[in-house]
C-alpha cells in the first residue's frame, strides 16, 4: 500500500508540475483556455484517483486521457500503446512470429479456422476444424480468440507443443510446431481467365507488397496475357510507397502519381514514380468496391486520372487522410493524420462528410455545392467528394443480415467441416458448386440451432412503431404495424430458402478453402464472379474500352 501511495503522489506531483507549465504558457496569450482545461484535466485525475468509490488503476486512466484526446478528431487518429505496437507492426509489414493461421472460437475452445499454406500450422498437419486444447500443457478451455493468439505468436525458431483435438478422428493428438517469421503475401492468389486475361487478387498495401505484384505480372506476361485485371475490391490500403512503386509498374518513369498536403509544410510532399515501368499499353480494367481505401484508392484513382485503366464496380470508401506514427516515448505512438492525399487530377479522395456513412461502410449523399469537378489526363469530367467513382458502375451485391448471422455464429463453417469429413476425395476448385442435396442436408442441420436474428426491416417497424407512440399516431396504425410485424415474423426455414443461393456460395467457398486454401476460393471467385466477368467483358471489347478512356466521364454522385 506504502509504494501504491508514493507512486501516486509521484504522479499527481508530475501532473502539477505539467499543469502549471501549460498554465504559464496559456498566461501569455490572450485567453487562459488551454491553461485551464489542462488544470481542469490534472483536478480531475486528482479527485478520481483519491476519491472514487473503488480502486482505479492510474496508468490506465492516463492512457484513456490520452486516447479520448484524439477520439473526436478524425477516425484514423488514435494513440498505440506499447502493449499494442505488436498488431500496429503486423498491419504495416505483413509479418509476425507465429504458426501461420487464422484461429477462431469453437465451443469453450478455439479452432483454426484457416492455415497459410506451407506455413507451420500447415506443415504440422493442422487443418481447419483442429481444436487448440493446449499450448504448452496450459489449457485453453475458456480462452478467448485473442488470449490463445497471443500464445501462438513469439520468437521465430521457437518451438511449443500443442494439444490438438483432430477434426477428422475426434482424438487428441500433440503436435509440435516451429514459429516462423510470417509473411502474409499482398498478393494472395494471380491467374489467366477467358485464356489471355490476367487477374490479379491484391488484398494489402502492406511492406513489399508491391514485390509480389511485380512478380505476379511478369508471370502472366510470359504466359501470354493481353490484359489485365487488378482486383482491389475489400482492400484497405497501409503503405503510400508501395502504392507509388505499383503504380511504377504501368505508367512512364517521372509521372506525378499523388501527393500530400498539410497544415506545416514539413507534411507536404509530392510523389513520381522512380522505377521503369513494365508495360505502359496493355489495357486494364480495376476492380473496386466501397471498401477500397486509403493506398488501394491511391492506384485506383492514379490510374484513372492518367486515363490507364477503366474501374470496375462501386464508389470506393473515401480514405484520403495521411497518418504519419510519432513517437511518444515508453514503446508508445501516437497515429496522427497530418495531410491528405490528391491524385494527379488534383482531386482528394477524402470523403468530406467521414463521421456519417450508410450502413454498409459506403459513403452517404454529398450535396452537389460539396462536389467539385477535376479532368483526367484526356479531359474526362471526375469528380471529387468522397471515394473514387468507377467507369462503369455495378450495383453492390448485398448479403443479408441472415446469412451474415449464419456465417457469424460458424454454422457454415461446422457445415464445411462435416462435409470436409464425409468427403476426403476432394473438390474441383474451378467448377465446384454446392450440390441440392448436400444443401437439403445444411437445412436440416440448421432445424436444432438458434438463430438470435433481427432482419433490418423488423428493426425499422420496431423504430417506426416507437416514433408513432412518441407522437400519438400509433392507435391510428398499430394494427397495420402488428400485421407487418407477423409477416417478418423469424421464420428460419423461410430465410434458408429466400436467401439460399447466397448461402450456398458462401458454404461451398468455406468447403474450397478446407481442400485448396485460400489461393483455390480466389481462383474459383474470379472465374464465376459476376463483377469478375463484367471487368472481363470491358476488355475484349476493345472499342468501349477505348472510348471510356478516352472521352467518357464518370458519374457526378
Amino acid at each position: 500500500m506504502e509504494r501504491v501511495y508514493k507512486r501516486l503522489k509521484y504522479v499527481l506531483a508530475i501532473g502539477a508540475i505539467v499543469a502549471a507549465a501549460g498554465f504559464s504558457l496559456a498566461a501569455s496569450r490572450p485567453d487562459f483556455a488551454l491553461g485551464r482545461n489542462i488544470q481542469i484535466l490534472f483536478n480531475m485525475f486528482r479527485e478520481v484517483s483519491l476519491s472514487y468509490v473503488d480502486s482505479v488503476d492510474t496508468d490506465k486512466l492516463l492512457e484513456d486521457a490520452a486516447a479520448g484526446m484524439v477520439e473526436n478528431l478524425d477516425p484514423y487518429t488514435e494513440l498505440i500503446p506499447e502493449n499494442k505496437m505488436a498488431d500496429f507492426e503486423i498491419q504495416t509489414t505483413g509479418k509476425y512470429g507465429g504458426i501461420g493461421a487464422l484461429i477462431r472460437k469453437s465451443g469453450d475452445y478455439v479452432a483454426i479456422a484457416q492455415p497459410y499454406e506451407g506455413f507451420p500450422a500447415d506443415k504440422a498437419g493442422l487443418v481447419i476444424g483442429d481444436k487448440l486444447l493446449a499450448v504448452d500443457g496450459e489449457n485453453l478451455k475458456g480462452y478467448d480468440v485473442s488470449k490463445v493468439s497471443e500464445l501462438l505468436k513469439g520468437t521465430p525458431g521457437t518451438s511449443m507443443k500443442l494439444t490438438v483435438e483432430k477434426l477428422l478422428t475426434g482424438n487428441p493428438v500433440d503436435v509440435s510446431v516451429k514459429r516462423e517469421r510470417i509473411v502474409i503475401s499482398g498478393v494472395p492468389y494471380y491467374g489467366v481467365i477467358d485464356g489471355d486475361v490476367g487477374y490479379i487478387l491484391h488484398d494489402d498495401f502492406s511492406e513489399d507488397c508491391s514485390d509480389d505484384m511485380r512478380t505476379a505480372f511478369e508471370k502472366l506476361k510470359k504466359q501470354g496475357i493481353t490484359s489485365l485485371i487488378i482486383d482491389l475490391r475489400g482492400n484497405g490500403g497501409g503503405i503510400l510507397q508501395e502504392a507509388v512503386k505499383i503504380l511504377s509498374m504501368f505508367v512512364p518513369k517521372g509521372t506525378e502519381v499523388v501527393s500530400m498536403h498539410g497544415r506545416t509544410k514539413s507534411s507536404d510532399a509530392t510523389f513520381v514514380t522512380q522505377a521503369e515501368p513494365l508495360d505502359t499499353q496493355i489495357p486494364i480494367a480495376v476492380l473496386v468496391n466501397s471498401m477500397t481505401a486509403s493506398a488501394a484508392e491511391i492506384v485506383s484513382g492514379a490510374l484513372q486520372d492518367l486515363d490507364r485503366a477503366v474501374l470496375v464496380g462501386q464508389r470506393t470508401f473515401g480514405k484520403g487522410l495521411v497518418q504519419t506514427p510519432r513517437p511518444l516515448g515508453y514503446n508508445a505512438f501516437l497515429k496522427v493524420t497530418t495531410a491528405k492525399y490528391y491524385i494527379p487530377s488534383g482531386r482528394c479522395i477524402q470523403a468530406i462528410d467521414y463521421t456519417h456513412r450508410n450502413d454498409d461502410g459506403s459513403v452517404g449523399l454529398v450535396p452537389d455545392s460539396l462536389i467539385r469537378e477535376y479532368e483526367t489526363a484526356a479531359g474526362r469530367k471526375v469528380y471529387d467528394g468522397g471515394g473514387v467513382m468507377p467507369d462503369d458502375r455495378l450495383d453492390p451485391v448485398y448479403t443479408s443480415r441472415f446469412t451474415m448471422a449464419l456465417y457469424g455464429k460458424g454454422y457454415i463453417e461446422d457445415f464445411a467441416n462435416d462435409y470436409y469429413k464425409r468427403h476426403r476425395e476432394g473438390v474441383d476448385a474451378d467448377t465446384f458448386e454446392l450440390p441440392d442435396g448436400e444443401y437439403g442436408l445444411f437445412v436440416a442441420f440448421m432445424q436444432d440451432k438458434e438463430m438470435d436474428f433481427e432482419s433490418e426491416t423488423q428493426e425499422a417497424v420496431k423504430d417506426l412503431r416507437k416514433k408513432a407512440e412518441r407522437e400519438k399516431y400509433l392507435d391510428r396504425i398499430s394494427g397495420e404495424l402488428d400485421a407487418i410485424g407477423e409477416k417478418l415474423k423469424d421464420d428460419k426455414n423461410t430465410d434458408l430458402e429466400l436467401f439460399g443461393d447466397e448461402i450456398r456460395k458462401l458454404i461451398g467457398d468455406e468447403i474450397i478453402l478446407r481442400y485448396h486454401y485460400e489461393t483455390g476460393v480466389a481462383r474459383h471467385t474470379a472465374l464465376h464472379d459476376p463483377e469478375v466477368r463484367q471487368a472481363v467483358e470491358v476488355l475484349k471489347d476493345q472499342n468501349r474500352y477505348r472510348q471510356i478512356v478516352t472521352s467518357q466521364d464518370t458519374p457526378r454522385k
